[in-house]
């Protein structure tokens, strides 16, 4: 039986959906306001090989991944970019695109849904007017607040005690609200990039967009919603008190995070100049290498990113290749059996715990022996492998280098070191090709 680590909880729990057999996902998808990075490359490769094992094991699952295309960010972007904060929804368009783009690289699926704030807003209105009705938000100003300290939940997702929180820098301090703690369901704002409301002009605040579609396509308790758990608070922890302040039904059955990407022992961020986009990395490294070196690791655990890592996995994964090239799974292959196959079952296994990645790769490398006697089981995993765990199993391309004048400079540079016999700084000169992706071979002075 499938069991998840409820972030709720905290407990790992047997997984069992509101209604039997059919499963709710939504994940949090992104501002696109620039390029996405390897954290949301983890994220959505974590999010998409569960979505593709509660299918394979039968469940008929709907995935919900939104887009927050109105946002300060988005804003800001726009005015230094075009002197028209309006032409915010260019910004937005090139980015989802691009997000598409690399989504696509990375194998994976499309979504069921992909609903953009901007074409719900009506719904969010709706969402709004009705917690104002009830007494649990309050106008102010052509703003509209969440009276936080309504709701005795609050705190339960993030283990947080109300009284010992402090108003952070994504829920703005206005001396005129009732509670600095409120956070705002809608923000009043120029008629030029804002939509009218019963309270005039505005735009969504950030953690109302993901309620209103979670409902909107839902209609009830969402199974599974996930996220980086950076989301957990105040985003997850507002979706949350908003939900549940409107609807009588708990808002998630299961919460899951994926841990944070790092970069020498410290969280990838811009503000530390320790960022990687997914183009930063892809021009270097083939899609599936980067997927295979996400999965790898359990998705509760810190990633500690660094490129001498993806390099080992990129050698691993090209073991992986060569030993399933000999074997072609058909797409109609019958899944039934494909089950019964004892690794595919080993593996399952690991997965129905808690989605242990780390685990399924430990089962499939000490198999890989016996696999090579049984071509029809080999065409099973590796059928798994594909279709589970998304990776596509192809040859990767051979990088050609390009020797560049700077390159032949070094190369160069290190010829006349080793012939004046100054070997230090030819061995540094070696060390700086060699990370540059140059092997140099000697030969013999």
């Amino acid at each position: 039986m499938l069991r998840v680590t409820n972030s709720l909880t905290g407990l790992k729990e047997p997984f069992k959906p509101v209604n039997f057999g059919k499963v709710n996902l939504y994940v949090c998808g992104i501002t696109p306001y620039d390029f996405s990075h390897i954290g949301h490359g983890r994220c959505y490769v974590v999010f998409d090989m569960i979505y593709r094992y509660l299918s394979f094991i039968g469940l008929d699952v709907k995935y919900c991944r939104n887009f927050t295309d109105i946002d300060d960010k988005l804003l800001i972007k726009a005015e230094k970019e075009f002197g028209d904060a309006s032409r915010y929804s260019e910004i937005a368009n090139r980015y989802i695109d691009a997000y598409h783009e690399d989504m696509q690289s990375l194998n994976c699926l499309t979504p069921d849904h992909e609903p953009r704030v901007t074409q719900t807003i009506p719904e969010i209105i709706a969402f709004v007017q009705g917690l104002i009705t009830n007494g649990s938000a309050y106008e102010l100003d052509g703003s509209v607040y969440f009276r936080v300290r309504n709701f005795a939940g609050y705190g339960k997702l993030s283990k947080q005690d109300i009284n010992d929180l402090r108003a952070g820098a994504r829920i703005g301090v206005d001396d005129k609200k009732e509670d600095p703690l409120d956070f705002a369901l809608w923000k009043a704002d120029d008629e030029s990039v804002s939509y009218q409301s019963p309270w005039g002009f505005g735009r969504p605040g950030w953690h109302i967009e993901c309620s209103a579609m979670a409902h909107d396509y839902f209609k009830g308790t969402v199974d599974i919603h996930g996220g980086g758990m950076d989301l957990m608070f105040p985003h997850h922890e507002n979706e949350i008190a908003q939900s549940e302040s409107l609807y009588p039904a708990p808002f998630v059955k299961y919460w899951m995070h994926n841990a944070f990407v790092r970069i020498n022992k410290e969280k990838m961020s811009k503000s530390l100049n320790n960022f990687f986009t997914l183009k930063d990395i892809l021009k270097d490294f083939d899609p599936m290498v980067l997927r295979f070196y996400f999965i790898k690791h359990y998705y509760r655990g810190p990633l500690e990113f660094s490129i001498e890592d993806l390099q080992v996995a990129e050698k691993t994964y090209k073991r992986l290749v060569k030993t399933f090239e000999d074997v072609q799974p058909e797409q109609d292959m019958n899944i039934d059996q494909i089950k019964m196959n004892s690794v595919v079952q080993a593996m399952s296994d690991c997965l129905d715990d808690d989605f242990n990645t780390s685990g399924v790769f430990g089962v499939l490398f000490e198999s890989l022996d016996s696999l090579q006697h049984d071509a029809q089981a080999k065409a099973q995993v590796k059928y798994f492998l594909i279709h589970v765990l998304g990776l596509r199993l192809q040859p990767i391309a051979e990088k050609v280098l390009e020797i560049t004048p700077e390159i032949q400079m070094l190369i160069d540079a290190r010829l006349q070191a080793r012939a004046e016999k100054q070997w230090m700084l030819a061995d540094e000169l070696r060390d700086q090709l060699k990370e540059l992706g140059f092997e140099v071979q000697d030969k013999k002075l």
